[in-house]
């Protein structure tokens, strides 16, 4: 025997009441009405209304429910911070760090954080698949008008709702073409990608143009009501958890191509980005790194700034590309040709206001320059790599924290432009605390001289087997010099990160690629010189004799100088979004100083590193 339990929840059994007294009233149909009557008085309803309620009241009676805070993994990054200096120290400490560090107790967390900051959004379910064709499903969703964007064309956009809009291509429709993460149509879980929007706050925009629904919603005031055709049923986009570094800068106010421009996020270089939505291949959605306000911005994405970064390239005066001939095949490196692609026009995407795929730069996109060069064969000179044979074109790389471990310390790796003072400061470094740095020796394939000895000074070995192992890619760096071969070989480098100490290296900059791999996680230090007028006066005041003299017995001349400066602007342009530290030494005792901060950080705290060194 079925039993009516609409009397069992008041507010229910109120509503039921009310809409019975009031159908005249209502324009709506019979079937409509009829639908929300029994909906009101279905069990499972009520059932759902006892179990909320019973959640309420225990609750507001027992506040041992409610949960002590809503961040607790970010407290437990935080534990981790202050208690890994002590973990060699106390070995309560290193049990309480690996008990943190473990990925079930950081999986409880999170969910406890989840459910804690009430993270489950409401999801509409699929549309029945049994439903007439001819059928459509309407969604009406209410927002409030807020300081965030919805934007539509380029220079159109008007702070809204924290959406995009677009004319479907095929039927001219207006639909939803971004939702930003964490703006209000997210929050809501009713707005999806995909939506057809039929009208804005009663007023119909069909064979409207995007601009003309900002104007509406320009104009309106308050609670903001879309009605909505959904989407077709699609997997729902999750959140994703990648973190980059960005290698370049990005302001919104002056990018020319972004869609939106109170919906972009600028940034800086050397900025960690967390990307939370790549669907878009031009435009990413992205907050920064420890931004307490949770709505994305638009950032382009890596493909779209590899095409404006050629572009601008291919769009630079003669001088400017004379600058950057230059820059690339000067220093110790010989002269050489380049050849760039052959102009490109960008066109406008119509999908999202932006630069469009280059045509036909296929394989060709991030080479728009070849550079053929010729390596002189100078002392501790690199070997040659593909990095000559191109440049590379930075703009993000993944990142993700790298703990420090006392066991396996990284190597600091010191480069720069020959004589700005990288082997003072080596020198002096391992001075301070020999038991601490060590330095690889070098291979040479000459005889020993008088008072050296094998494994001190050099290891020496004989040029046959030296020169196999150079062609097994076993050295670093090599080069020969008065018929003799010297090197550093990579493996003397582990040995020294394998024994816990820490290896202080300066190698040629070419070896970098050989060094940063994920067996070695060195920390790299640029080492810049000052500007001419303090770089001459302070190796002047304090007598340097000029590494460009093969006796050492002079001073450096202004065209070294220079050539320091010039060598200087060629590893930036090269290498400088591979620099964890750049540290500028214009004053040899702070140089000092910083070097050993350096140090100290990278010993006692997580620091970001490629993602690939932890695959």
């Amino acid at each position: 025997m079925e039993q009516n339990i609409g009397v069992f929840d008041p507010a229910l059994a109120g509503l039921l009441e009310s809409l019975v007294g009031s159908r005249d009233a209502i324009s709506a149909s019979k079937e409509e009405l009829d639908f929300l009557s029994n909906l009101l008085q279905s069990k499972e309803l009520h059932a759902l209304f006892k179990v909320y309620n019973t959640i309420v009241d225990r609750v507001r009676d027992d506040r041992r429910c409610s949960p002590v805070l809503s961040s607790s993994m970010q407290t437990t990054l935080d534990v981790m911070e202050v208690i890994l200096p002590r973990i060699a120290l106390s070995d309560t400490s290193r049990q309480l760090f690996q008990l943190l560090q473990n990925p079930h107790i950081q999986g409880l967390l999170c969910a406890h954080d989840a459910v804690a900051q009430k993270d489950y959004l409401p999801r509409l379910p699929d549309i029945p698949q049994e439903m007439d064709e001819d059928e459509e499903t309407i969604k009406i969703v209410q927002l409030v008008k807020s300081t965030e964007p919805l934007d539509g064309e380029p220079d159109s956009a008007e702070p809204i709702v924290g959406a995009t809009i677009k004319t479907d291509e095929e039927n001219g429709k207006i639909i939803i073409a971004r939702v930003m993460h964490g703006g209000a149509a997210d929050r809501s879980g009713l707005i999806n990608v995909g939506d057809e929007v039929c009208e804005v706050n009663g007023i119909n925009v069909e064979g409207k143009s995007p601009a003309d629904v900002l104007q509406i919603l320009q104009h309106s005031e308050g609670t903001i009501t879309f009605k909505l055709i959904p989407a077709d049923p699609k997997n729902g986009s999750r959140e994703s958890k990648m973190k980059v570094r960005a290698h370049f800068d990005f302001n919104t106010d002056v990018d020319p191509y972004i869609p939106c421009k109170e919906a972009g996020l600028s940034f800086s270089k050397g900025e960690v980005l967390h990307i939370v939505s790549q669907d878009d291949p031009y435009w990413w959605q992205a907050r920064k790194e420890g931004d307490r306000n949770m709505r994305a911005g638009l950032i382009p994405s890596k493909a779209l700034q590899e095409r404006k970064i050629i572009h601008e390239r291919l769009s630079m005066t003669d001088q400017k590309k004379k600058w950057v001939m230059d820059t690339i095949n000067g220093g110790c490196i010989g002269g050489g040709g380049m050849t760039c692609l052959p102009d490109r026009s960008l066109a406008k995407d119509p999908l999202c206001g932006s630069l469009a795929a280059l045509n036909d730069l296929g394989e060709d996109m991030a080479s728009e320059c070849s550079v053929r060069t010729r390596v002189k064969k100078v002392i501790y000179d690199a070997a040659e790599s593909d990095d000559y044979d191109r440049e590379d074109i930075a703009t993000y790389e993944e990142v993700v924290k790298l703990y420090p471990r006392n066991e396996l310390p990284r190597p600091i790796v010191l480069v720069g432009p020959p004589g700005v003072g990288r082997n003072e400061l080596k020198r002096r470094i391992m001075e301070l605390n020999p038991d601490k740095y060590h330095t690889p020796v070098p291979h040479t394939s000459r005889s020993p001289r008088p008072g050296e000895v094998n494994g001190k000074e050099y290891n020496f070995v004989s040029r046959e087997l030296m020169e196999e192992q150079i062609a097994r890619g076993e050295f670093l760096e090599f080069g020969e010099y008065k018929g003799n071969l010297y090197g550093t070989s990579l493996e003397s480098v582990k040995s020294i990160i394998r024994s816990g100490l820490t290896c202080i290296i300066n190698p040629h900059y070419q070896a970098l690629k050989m060094l940063r791999t994920p067996d070695i996680k060195p920390y790299i230090v640029y080492i810049k010189p000052p500007v001419f007028d303090i770089l001459k006066s302070t190796r002047n005041a304090a007598f340097a004799m000029s590494t460009f003299d093969e006796t050492n017995s002079r001073g450096f001349t202004d065209d070294e100088f220079n050539e320091i400066l010039r060598s200087s602007k060629r590893i930036e342009f090269l290498y400088d979004h591979w620099f964890d530290e750049i540290i500028v030494n214009d004053d040899f005792k702070l140089a000092l100083e910083q070097l050993l901060e350096a140090d100290h950080k990278l010993k006692t705290e997580p620091l970001w590193a490629p993602a690939a060194w932890l695959q």
